[in-house]
């Protein structure tokens, strides 16, 4: 059962945190319970970033930007009809691109520790982001501050508890 009211706009939202917080799986759930796209912002960076993060270097400010344009482009894309995108946005400087081409986007910031988070990408099979580069997305991480719209939920709770949480946020939101 959802619990957005049927007539309820739903917002562009952006699933966000570091690697391994399971944006994708909370995405993938939330789009599911709210009846809007998803997209994983993963398979819109250009491969030039694959193979950058797959060698174990770190992304930049110059290497995301293009990144950012394309989940930017996606999410104006669906505007009206809300969607849902897992992209980490661990700058203000990046959710600002995004809210440039999408004024009306949300946050949910998935947080949490950081073993945690190294165990699951660790425990990843095939994803091309590699455990070593954990460390630099936690350096590169700005939480959101109290002028973005958003909420912060931690990453230890279950899915369904994620997912529930989240989605009586976007209900919550007029």
């Amino acid at each position: 059962m959802s619990v957005i009211p049927p007539l309820h706009r739903v917002p562009p939202i952006v699933v966000m945190g570091v690697a391994g917080a399971g944006k994708t799986d909370i995405g993938t759930m939330l789009a599911t319970r709210l009846d809007v796209d998803f997209m994983d912002g993963d398979d819109l960076h250009p491969q030039a970033n694959i193979d950058k993060m797959a060698s174990g270097h770190p992304l930049n400010d110059d290497d995301r930007r293009p990144w950012l344009a394309n989940i930017a482009a996606w999410l104006s894309e669906h505007t009206g009809e809300g969607a849902v995108v897992a992209c980490s946005a661990l700058k203000r400087m990046y959710r600002d691109q995004l809210r440039q081409a999408c004024p009306d986007v949300v946050f949910i910031h998935l947080a949490g520790d950081r073993e945690v988070v190294t165990e699951r990408v660790t425990a990843r099979a095939g994803h091309f982001m590699p455990a070593s580069l954990v460390d630099s997305q936690y350096a590169t991480l700005e939480p959101l501050t109290p002028d973005e719209v958003g909420i912060t939920l931690n990453f230890d709770a279950s899915r369904d508890e994620l997912t529930d949480e989240a989605a009586t946020w976007v209900a919550s939101l007029e």
